[in-house]
């Protein structure tokens, strides 16, 4: 990881809400979030943040690195109705070696609908993905 990020570092990530990213959609097969309104998923205001960090700091990568969520902690404060943009406001707050934490707040242009933290953590493909497959069920 390229030392590019330091404490109190910010950026800002947005997002118009398309209409399938709505509560419905988070989960298809199941009828009790068909029978939710339209409104932003509080599950895919979770990936927005999570896509925000990354984009934050996806240029302190060097070759074969990537980074994966290892902590979320978010409030959904106000509901956003597709065709509204949502902006991630994030403040890095905490680096320790590859783990680095973020503030965040998100506002629809209307209302602040969360804030929380969030942390992610730079990890090597090559040493990560044969953990996973080694995890893998037989076939």
């Amino acid at each position: 990881m390229l030392p590019l990020l330091k404490v109190g570092d910010r950026h800002h990530f947005t997002y118009l809400v398309p209409p399938d990213k709505t509560v419905p959609h988070l989960y298809p097969e199941s009828p009790d979030w068909q029978a939710m309104p339209q409104v932003f998923a509080t599950g895919f205001m979770v990936g927005l943040i999570e896509w925000a960090c990354l984009d934050h700091l996806k240029p302190c990568f060097e070759a074969g690195e990537g980074s994966l969520g290892v902590f979320i902690e978010a409030s959904h404060e106000a509901a956003t109705p597709p065709g509204l943009t949502v902006t991630v406001a994030l403040e890095v707050d905490r680096i320790e070696g590859r783990r680095i934490g973020w503030k965040v707040e998100l506002h629809d242009g209307v209302d602040r609908i969360g804030q929380g933290r969030h942390e992610r953590m730079v990890v090597r493909w090559d040493r990560f993905l044969p953990k996973v497959d080694a995890k893998k069920p037989s076939a």
